[in-house]
């Protein structure tokens, strides 16, 4: 009997999907992109929880931040 591995999915993975996630290890995003991704993340995950919160809430939040950091 052949025991699966919990790696057994990435035989069904087409080429395609291989040279992305390969192409996505090598990315080198900026520091605009990365600040971008943080507040997305950040939006998402209050959102998530208080619907309240708003993208702009977020930036606002993150030039405050930001400008203490200075």
């Amino acid at each position: 009997m052949v025991r699966s591995s919990r790696f057994d999915y990435i035989d069904g993975m087409t080429d395609a999907l291989k040279k992305l996630i390969e192409a996505a290890k090598t990315a080198n995003p900026s520091p605009e992109h990365l600040e971008e991704q943080r507040r997305s993340f950040v939006y998402g995950n209050t959102h998530f929880e208080n619907a309240l919160i708003t993208r702009e809430m977020v930036d606002r939040e993150a030039e405050k931040l930001a400008k203490e950091k200075k």
